[in-house]
């Protein structure tokens, strides 16, 4: 058996490392479209649940396949990574000085065992200055990061609380997938 992560993303390789576990990492073609009308809760469990299922093929009878998709909803507006800085800069400024939610939906398939969850993290953001905004689209980071910001980089300075799993906002709700992987008879903690 063969731990398979359906993702590209460093930060999710960095966090399913740090849970001490042995992993590839493997990627294929899938449609990441969502639909805007309806739920974004269940749209981004039913974008990670294509992520692993473009995937399986080339995967074992065995192997434990894990995928995830993250998106930033605020006032029903589902923002996912920036196609330019000024898209990351709409971005930034709708969230300024608001609560929002970080949305990460979660897949595990395991032969005939498939499980697909959205967990969600409430944040709150403190209000930014047009050139603090400018000043951190600079410096790269909020490039590749659905709504435009890392939450264990730079942005790390403009978070005033929040409410649920902080790893489901860098990508992985980690607490989650354990459970889950336990149940699967992967063993934790060695």
């Amino acid at each position: 058996m063969s731990i398979i992560l359906a993702s590209a993303s460093p930060r999710r390789s960095e966090l399913l490392g740090r849970m001490g576990l042995d992993f590839t990492v493997l990627t294929a073609p899938h449609d990441e479209t969502m639909d805007p009308f309806a739920d974004p809760s269940d749209e981004v469990a039913r974008v990670s649940l294509r992520k692993a299922q473009a995937v399986l093929p080339r995967c074992q009878s065995g192997d434990i396949i894990i995928a995830a998709d993250t998106i930033v909803v605020c006032d029903g507006l589902t923002m996912g990574k920036p196609r330019s800085e000024s898209d990351a800069f709409s971005m930034l400024r709708r969230l300024s000085g608001r609560e929002h939610q970080v949305m990460t939906g979660l897949t595990v398939l395991h032969d005939d065992f498939s499980e697909t969850v959205t967990v969600t993290t409430g944040i709150r953001m403190r209000c930014l200055a047009d050139d603090e905004i400018r000043a951190y689209i600079a410096t790269g980071e909020p490039m590749d990061k659905a709504g435009s910001y890392a939450i264990q980089g730079l942005a790390a300075m403009f978070i005033v609380g929040l409410d649920g799993d902080y790893y489901n906002v860098m990508g992985l709700p980690v607490c989650t997938l354990a459970t889950i992987l336990r149940k699967r008879g992967v063993q934790l903690l060695r």
